[in-house]
């Protein structure tokens, strides 16, 4: 007769000891790796510390509340505004170029990278010839072929500037649009064009959720846009007529009224944006083509046009695999901002040329500078990080 063998007791669940458990391994790691840093940073403050004060040079940063001396273009009392002042005028102009640069680079390298697809042989060539031309030159080249070259060797000396519509000019002093009304309260009506656009993000929602439930038709973009308008229309009203535009005109020597964009500036914008969006469409383009075929395929069985294959098939599973080296792009334009003293617009990397020049003290000078641009970079890797969460697939 057989018999079976005993089974042996379970081994009891208990807890290694805390020098085994790898979470306290872990956490002991980066305590140490941390306490590292700091002592590195430390032994190197104390370092500086003291070699500044043998040579007798400032160790604070008292400098940002003295005057700032030096001239910048478009601010008539430059001389005696503060060197911090000075710093935060340089950090406006340089979230001028990225508000204009990013999404351009965005919507051109998007519009390229699908182009690079195409199969008609000229929209083909046409985004290969322009990836391959923009990418191989150098971005301080391409400013100086905007500037030197086309906007201050085409555009109309001032005396000549036409002024279409009578409400804009062309001339190399700079470029004129009509802008908000002068009497009314700007900021308050491009407050409301911000939560217009959130009306608009949240009607266009709405509209989704219910189009899910009932089977209605969403028409999330028509009813997106009557929300923003009317947003927008009482924004108009509460910030006073702020939409009774006020016409750009020559001044004299100058262009007044209206919004005056200056040819540096311009230029600058210009050129980073072609550049860059270079660049964003070799990503749009190999995260098209890294979805499987398959994709495609289910699109042209049910009858999708381009349009519709690439709006709600392609573009939807491209973003996923695309926003994390769209997001370095972004750090780059806003880095390569700072080739803007080339042409001589003012931002925050030519704030601390002159800054320097000015007696500022250059360590402490380089560590604003460098505080600065982290803003940047944390704001832009923040967002970065939120899109791609979103967009990331749940796994069960």
């Amino acid at each position: 007769m057989s018999t079976t063998a005993p089974i042996p007791p379970l081994r009891s669940q208990e807890n290694p000891p805390f020098y085994r458990d790898v979470r306290v391994i872990r956490w002991i790691g980066q305590i140490a790796v941390l306490a590292v840093v700091v002592a590195v940073a430390a032994y190197l403050y104390n370092n500086i510390r003291t070699n500044l004060q043998a040579a007798g040079l400032p160790t604070g940063f008292e400098f940002l509340d003295g005057k700032f001396g030096s001239a910048i273009p478009g601010l008539d009392d430059a001389a005696d505004e503060t060197v911090l002042g000075a710093f935060w005028l340089g950090y406006l102009n340089t979230v001028r170029v990225i508000l204009v640069g990013i999404p351009g680079c965005t919507i051109i390298g998007i519009l390229i990278g699908i182009a690079r697809l195409s199969n008609n042989v000229a929209v083909r060539s046409f985004g290969t010839l322009y990836v391959e031309t923009f990418r191989n030159v150098p971005a301080l080249v391409w400013i100086f072929i905007a500037h030197f070259g086309i906007t201050l060797g085409s555009l109309p000396q001032i005396t000549e500037a036409p002024t279409p519509l009578d409400a804009f000019v062309v001339s190399n002093r700079g470029i004129g649009i009509p802008w908000l009304n002068p009497d009314s309260n700007g900021v308050t009506f491009i407050a409301f064009i911000g939560l217009g656009l959130l009306a608009a993000v949240l009607m266009s929602a709405y509209r989704g959720r219910v189009n899910a439930k009932t089977g209605e038709p969403a028409r999330g973009g028509l009813y997106g846009i009557g929300a923003f308008l009317v947003v927008v229309a009482i924004g108009n009203f509460i910030a006073g007529n702020a939409l009774a535009l006020d016409p750009a005109m020559v001044d004299g020597r100058q262009v007044g009224g209206g919004l005056t964009v200056i040819p540096n500036y311009a230029s600058l914008t210009v050129a980073l944006t072609l550049y860059t969006a270079s660049h964003v469409a070799e990503i749009v383009r190999g995260a098209i083509q890294a979805i499987h075929k398959g994709q495609t395929e289910a699109a042209n069985a049910v009858a999708l046009s381009t349009f519709q294959r690439y709006r709600f098939v392609i573009l939807p599973q491209a973003f996923r695999i695309m926003i994390p080296p769209l997001a370095n792009q972004y750090l780059n334009i806003t880095k390569n901002s700072s080739l803007a003293v080339a042409v001589g617009y003012i931002e925050i990397t030519a704030i601390f040329g002159r800054a320097t020049n000015n007696a500022a003290p250059a360590i402490q000078t380089v560590v604003v500078l460098m505080g600065l641009y982290l803003t940047f970079s944390l704001g832009i890797s923040l967002i970065a990080n939120f899109f791609n969460n979103r967009l990331a697939l749940e796994t069960r």
